[in-house]
């Protein structure tokens, strides 16, 4: 898998190229600032993008903006967006296209060297990857709507299929049976009056577009 790196702290961005060469990736190019990284993306055409939210030179948006200017230019290059923080604003708008391959990590997750290899993997298929505390960001700025009628298991069913993970993967999370897990999602999209669907990651997208609705 051909990755292209944007991040401006040198020591992070020198072990996320170890770790995705360790991984057996090729790194197809890295930047440090915001105005390198739509050229670069736009010349090698990776098949996943990392890039961090704030670069030089305002240190403010200049990840996000260009991981929307590249999707303009390439709708399907799917982009991993890293942050120090949970930044609602920023996450909601990468989020709210409903496009396939987007992810939104915490930079405390890379050190989680697995955890941040098969979340790579989801959004480089065209799935979705958020952090634990993304999801609960999202989920807690909606208030008074269909999310209050469902039971504790349902909500963290639903906050588990937000991160990406798969019905056998959320049944092992919550000690039940994927017969459970089934139960529990079609009833999360009956309350949410969201069409069911087994398809991966369109079932994880119509959560989050409902969300950032």
């Amino acid at each position: 898998m051909r990755v292209v790196i944007a991040e401006d702290n040198a020591l992070l961005r020198e072990g996320l190229v170890l770790l995705l060469t360790s991984a057996g990736h090729e790194v197809a190019g890295v930047a440090a600032t915001g105005p390198e990284i739509l050229p670069l993306l736009l010349e090698q055409r990776p098949d996943v993008a990392v890039l961090d939210v704030r670069l030089p030179p305002g240190f403010r948006d200049e990840g996000l903006r260009a991981a929307l200017a590249a999707r303009a230019e390439l709708p399907d290059l799917p982009v991993l967006v890293l942050s120090q923080y949970v930044e609602e604003t920023y996450a909601a708008e990468l989020l709210g296209g409903g496009a396939r391959g987007v992810g939104y990590l915490l930079k405390d997750r890379v050190g989680r060297v697995d955890e941040f290899l098969d979340a790579l993997d989801r959004v480089a298929a065209g799935g979705t990857a958020l952090d634990p505390e993304v999801v609960t960001e999202l989920m807690a700025r909606r208030r008074d709507d269909p999310l209050d009628s469902l039971t504790p298991r349902e909500r963290e069913c639903l906050e588990l299929m937000a991160q990406g993970h798969d019905n056998a993967t959320i049944a092992r999370s919550m000690v039940v049976t994927e017969r459970a897990v089934h139960k529990h999602v079609g009833n999360v999209f009956a309350k949410l009056a969201l069409p069911p669907s087994d398809s991966g990651h369109r079932r994880v997208l119509a959560v989050l577009a409902y969300l950032n609705a």
